[in-house]
């Protein structure tokens, strides 16, 4: 593994709040790009005349799209200057946007949406530049707050794109993101570092073999990325669904408000940054399993939708929760594993959520044509505790993290805190 990482590089001093604030705004505008259709995927199925059954395919296709993206383009932050590379991948986007807007028939559209899963992958590049630019001693809770700004994209994508819908139709939602795109691009370009080191020499197609070398040396990574698998399944399972589910009677609701019951997961951005903080003091582990035990508890509560609202509140707020903490839990333990090479650790991880988002997308659409919210419900409510049990054991097998290998060596105790 040592021919894949340069182990030479200077030790980073810092980032200051003002670009860590850059960063997490462009990863939220950057994966509203992924979630925004998924308040008005009625209406998209509608517009080009496809069943609720293969309307999940919109998603699908734009998460396979996300998974090529991480494996072709996120590695070349260990290889390029990241500025550059974040810059075009940002402006590129824009032309993909514009591509959805005006698509005409429904294989233009899934061919762009295809290019904006692709090019949103900016986001690890985004993810994996901010750890870099953190000190060892911030880089759990720099880590946790750029995942805010996800959290924070995909909370208002929702709530924009509904809204946005109801006012001047969907292809308006993929106009204004455009639009915002550019001027991020823009604000980009003029305050990211000049000239940043690389992580890597590696000619590009060594490079990409090094991901692989990667998923087959590290069982950290495996273990990781096999969760993500698993709980951004069982997440995009529930928001692919939910609004088909609630503009039908006997709900009948309109866009704008399907699209506010993503707000309601604003719980997700406070557990990032506190697992970020967590991680920052070694609770890594301690996180992951109390965040998979609340996700299993979210599904019980999203199940009983047909008796109150109030119980579709309770889970959402739940299962945001328990989903990022999750998720910043294992970046945190991936960066301080493999810090050289940020940029391929990432994207080999998060192949393992794309392909999770992607079947959970098709498969909770197809669930819920044949099934109802019945069989989405117990879908989602397997998947969480398949996530539960397979961290479960895999914790019984693997020897201490670094991790925790330092709140034992911590004494006294408050050290740790």
């Amino acid at each position: 593994m040592q021919q894949y990482l340069r182990s030479d590089g200077p030790q980073s001093a810092g980032i200051a709040n003002g670009l860590l604030a850059l960063f997490a705004i462009a990863a939220g505008l950057s994966v509203a790009n992924i979630y925004c259709a998924q308040p008005f995927l009625d209406a998209m199925a509608h517009d080009f005349a496809v069943s609720h059954a293969m309307v999940g395919a919109i998603l699908t296709v734009t998460q396979a799209g996300y998974a090529l993206g991480l494996f072709f383009l996120v590695p070349l932050g260990d290889m390029f200057d990241r500025r550059r590379l974040i810059v075009c991948q940002l402006l590129l986007s824009v032309l993909a946007l514009v591509a959805v807007a005006l698509a005409p028939t429904v294989t233009m559209m899934l061919c762009a949406m295809f290019l904006v899963g692709m090019l949103a992958t900016v986001i690890q590049v985004l993810v994996a530049y901010a750890a870099a630019l953190a000190s060892s001693e911030q880089r759990g809770s720099v880590v946790g707050k750029v995942t805010s700004g996800v959290v924070i994209g995909i909370l208002l994508s929702r709530t924009a794109a509904g809204a946005l819908t109801d006012l001047a139709g969907w292809r308006s939602v993929y106009w204004v993101s455009a639009g915002l795109l550019l001027v991020m691009a823009g604000a980009l370009w003029k305050r990211l570092p000049v000239g940043a080191d690389r992580d890597a020499t590696l000619p590009y197609r060594q490079l990409l073999t090094s991901v692989f070398g990667l998923w087959r040396d590290e069982p950290l990574l495996r273990i990781r990325g096999g969760l993500a698998m698993l709980v951004f399944a069982t997440f995009n399972v529930f928001w692919s669904s939910l609004a088909l589910e609630l503009s039908s009677p006997p709900f009948g609701l309109s866009h704008s408000v399907i699209g506010s019951f993503g707000f309601i997961g604003v719980a997700g951005v406070f557990a990032a940054a506190g697992a970020g903080r967590l991680a920052d003091r070694g609770y890594e582990q301690w996180t992951t399993g109390t965040a998979l035990i609340l996700l299993v508890t979210s599904w019980l509560a999203i199940g009983l939708l047909h008796r109150s609202l109030v119980y579709l509140i309770c889970g959402v707020i739940l299962l945001d929760l328990a989903v990022q903490a999750v998720h910043v839990s294992s970046q945190s333990l991936l960066f301080a594993k493999l810090p050289e090479a940020r940029s391929r650790v990432v994207a080999a991880y998060m192949i393992f959520y794309s392909i999770g988002s992607g079947a959970g997308s098709f498969a909770s659409t197809w669930a819920y044509a044949h099934t109802g919210w019945t069989g989405v419900s117990l879908l989602g409510i397997v998947l969480a505790m398949l996530a539960l049990i397979s961290w479960a054991a895999a914790r019984s097998r693997m020897p201490a993290t670094s991790t925790d290998t330092l709140i034992q060596q911590c004494q006294p105790k408050e050290n740790c805190l």
